[in-house]
């Protein structure tokens, strides 16, 4: 069994872990809910049926903490997720918290589960940092990443069946490999492609429309067509050139995916911005190539390309220009 982590929502995953603590640690184990301060944890109290082991089992209150992203092939050890200096990282921001708790006497013991790999390296340090920051034992701090994941799920492989992940219960999800090729193209063509044309293409006389269409707010679609209007011709003019046709299908590969996820995910967001920005921030979290400083202008190009174009979201019926 392998899971495809990234592709979970956040309450999905959160609620595998509740699964598993249920075994590892029992029954009564509460399920994660938001507290006054925004974050969400899962608890436990008594003593523990199998964790760390049967013979010396936790006791006390054991709070527990899931943090999932879209990312592929993602690490504890990138300083997004933790970083000793920032205090903006995911566990920064954790940090203060498990604090409080623990200076209330709210947490005896602290478990930790994210879609992320845990290099032994990684795990010691993170562990050690807690422990110290956070005036817990270092035997209380349990930090578990993908791969042994995957192996307490072989281990309880009724949870597979209990957890009922419902496809129709997911996020919007996006492959970004094609569109990071039709990027890279791109940029390594910049020269060329910039010298395609330098003013503007004619406005679009349906963009408004459009926009009406998607519920896109007029002050975001007026921002995307500033920073962006410009290189839609080049980008058109490029994909369509003779030598490019791998590119093109690429992109067309790509707008159907998008197009066809949008289409059944489009009810989980109240505006158009939110599906162009969730998307853009997924992208980003999900490939290397356009996460890079020097790609994620273009990316956002692209994509209001698609959008301008009138490949992705309400609309198709609008002259191509």
């Amino acid at each position: 069994m392998k899971y495809a982590y990234e592709d979970l929502s956040s309450e999905q995953f959160e609620k595998l872990i509740v699964l598993l603590c249920q075994n590892l640690l029992g029954i009564s184990v509460q399920g994660f809910s938001s507290g006054p301060d925004g974050g969400r944890d899962a608890k436990f109290v008594g003593t523990a049926e199998l964790h760390p082991s049967m013979a010396d089992p936790w006791s006390g209150t054991t709070i527990i903490q899931a943090k999932h992203t879209n990312g592929y092939n993602r690490s504890f050890s990138e300083t997004d997720f933790f970083s000793s200096t920032a205090a903006n990282s995911v566990l920064g921001y954790e940090i203060s918290r498990i604090t409080r708790l623990k200076r209330a006497m709210q947490l005896d013991h602290y478990m930790l589960f994210a879609n992320r790999r845990l290099p032994a390296n990684a795990e010691t340090i993170i562990r050690s940092y807690i422990a110290t920051t956070c005036s817990i034992p270092e035997s209380s701090v349990y930090l578990c990443g993908s791969e042994q994941l995957e192996l307490w799920l072989k281990r309880f492989s009724e949870i597979e069946k209990l957890a009922d992940l419902d496809p129709i219960d997911s996020p919007l999800i996006v492959s970004p490999d094609e569109l990071a090729e039709v990027v890279q193209a791109l940029a390594r063509n910049k020269a060329e492609v910039a010298a395609v044309l330098d003013d503007p293409p004619t406005r679009r006389v349906f963009y408004e429309e459009k926009n009406a269409l998607n519920d896109m707010t007029a002050e975001y679609a007026k921002k995307l067509r500033q920073r962006n209007l410009k290189e839609t011709s080049q980008i058109r003019t490029f994909l369509s050139a003779s030598e490019n046709m791998d590119l093109m299908r690429n992109y067309e590969t790509v707008v159907d995916e998008f197009q066809f996820k949008i289409i059944s995910k489009r009810k989980d967001y109240q505006t158009f911005d939110e599906v162009m920005e969730y998307l853009l921030d997924l992208l980003f979290a999900r490939d290397p190539v356009l996460r890079q400083t020097k790609h994620k202008r273009l990316t956002r190009a692209v994509l209001f390309y698609m959008y301008w174009n009138c490949d992705i979201g309400r609309g198709a019926n609008a002259p191509a220009d």
